[in-house]
């Protein structure tokens, strides 16, 4: 990588779904980061960011949290500064995880879902969970820190079959 590409540095992951319908149990989609350090990019995560948490250092932030679904356009949104994550973290997986409370949900039970992933208003990736239709978490892009302050990203949708707190054991686990 040439020394002029600076890579990626703030990104936004946003999530939309569309409500339950026909009195089916309701949808919550929820998008989980998971922060890995350098000295175990594959280990367990240093920490999580999720509806419930937030980074210790404020660089990833959970900016909009919906529990149904309802609303037009963007129901999550989560925006990582990757430029601001200190040295001790080189690999940040991002996922999505379908809460379980009121009986089992797949993507493919849940209308119009989709994730975006930009960086201002350039979009790096777009992906609507077809191919993991059958799944109720799915990992859907990895930032890896590549030199000192060059951090670059690639998609991975891998689906699970898990719940929401198994998934977060499971999201940066090698393939």
């Amino acid at each position: 990588m040439s020394s002029l590409n600076k890579g990626v540095e703030k990104v936004e992951v946003a999530l939309k779904w569309d409500p339950s319908t026909g009195g089916g149990p309701v949808h919550d989609l929820d998008i989980i980061a998971a922060v890995y350090g350098a000295e175990a990019p594959a280990g367990e995560p240093a920490y999580l960011v999720h509806f419930d948490s937030r980074s210790p250092d404020g660089t990833i932030t959970l900016n909009r949290d919906s529990r149904t679904g309802q609303g037009l356009g963007i129901d999550e949104s989560m925006t990582l500064e990757l430029n601001r994550l200190a040295p001790a973290y080189a690999r940040v997986v991002v996922g999505i995880a379908i809460q379980q409370g009121g009986g089992r949900v797949t993507f493919g039970d849940v209308a119009n879902t989709g994730v975006i992933v930009k960086e201002g208003y350039e979009e790096l990736f777009r992906d609507d969970f077809t191919g993991v239709r059958d799944s109720t978490s799915a990992t859907v892009v990895e930032f890896t820190r590549e030199g000192p302050s060059t951090w670059v990203y690639k998609s991975v949708v891998r689906g699970f079959d898990s719940d929401p707190e198994s998934f977060t054991r499971l999201m940066g686990a090698p393939r």
